[in-house]
């Protein structure tokens, strides 16, 4: 195998997001395995293995303390403060960095990196042959948005001199990445290939851009910010039937033929 899907678990809550999207990939047939990096024993690695992904257990970036220190979460969200959405508190910046590891699987010449939160509607194996550096926009409340690359789907040549590169441009002193891993490898790619949203659509697009939500043309679904298997979930009222679009991928149940837009928020 030449290529293979790839996505991040950092604990169980993203171990459960990457379950649903291991179950959306073989929902459409993908041609390529996900292999799941994670850190150390996670609870749900069990369900995951059974589900047929492939398990590689990574340590965290010799990262600086200094860094680590300006990408904690309290530190983080105090300098860049998430003012569109809120994110879990198990969410911690400092694991998005470990996304760079996927630089280490060289023994595939291509993979697709789909974030845990993220699922798949509908196959794009064709991602697979696309050269590396490919992303869509970081797209959720405006056209505006159009020029920004959102790191939840993309691709990936990896190279272990390509991450000691990244290692070192990353760690600068004083560098602060104000969205993590995203805003660094939009830095790293400056003239990243643009993919269609669909590949990529944040779920915020549902209600922001309803004139954009095309249900029958959406590849990839992103829940960022607020996850869908959040028991207190602050935006169910306007994410309620994206909501259960997860739950349906997670249980093996069909998915609505026609999912009309929320609206404005």
């Amino acid at each position: 195998m030449t290529a293979a899907y790839a996505t991040l678990v950092t604990g169980p809550d993203y171990a459960l997001g990457a379950l649903a999207l291991a179950r959306s990939l073989r929902r459409v047939g993908a041609a390529a395995p996900l292999v799941v990096l994670h850190r150390g024993s996670v609870q749900g690695m069990e369900d995951l293995e059974r589900e047929g992904c492939l398990l590689r257990e990574v340590a965290p970036l010799p990262l600086s303390d200094t860094f680590r220190a300006r990408h904690g979460r309290e530190a983080q969200h105090a300098a860049a403060p998430f003012t569109r959405g809120t994110k879990p508190a198990f969410h911690d910046p400092l694991d998005n960095f470990c996304k760079l590891r996927l630089w280490e699987l060289e023994s595939y010449r291509r993979v697709v990196f789909l974030d845990a939160d993220t699922v798949v509607l509908r196959n794009i194996d064709r991602l697979l042959t696309y050269p590396e550096g490919a992303a869509a926009p970081n797209l959720y409340e405006s056209l505006d948005d159009f020029h920004r690359m959102n790191s939840g789907v993309f691709t990936a040549e990896p190279s272990r001199r390509t991450l000691d590169a990244m290692l070192e441009r990353l760690d600068q002193p004083g560098a602060f990445w104000r969205r993590t891993d995203q805003t660094f490898l939009e830095a790293w790619w400056p003239d990243w290939h643009g993919l269609p949203f669909t590949y990529n659509t944040l779920q915020y697009v549902y209600f922001n851009l309803p004139q954009l939500w095309q249900w029958s043309r959406i590849q990839v679904l992103h829940y960022q910010y607020e996850k869908p298997w959040q028991q207190e979930h602050p935006k169910r009222a306007l994410l309620g039937p994206l909501i259960e679009v997860w739950w349906r991928l997670l249980e093996g149940r069909p998915l609505p033929d026609h999912l009309p837009p929320g609206g404005p928020a």
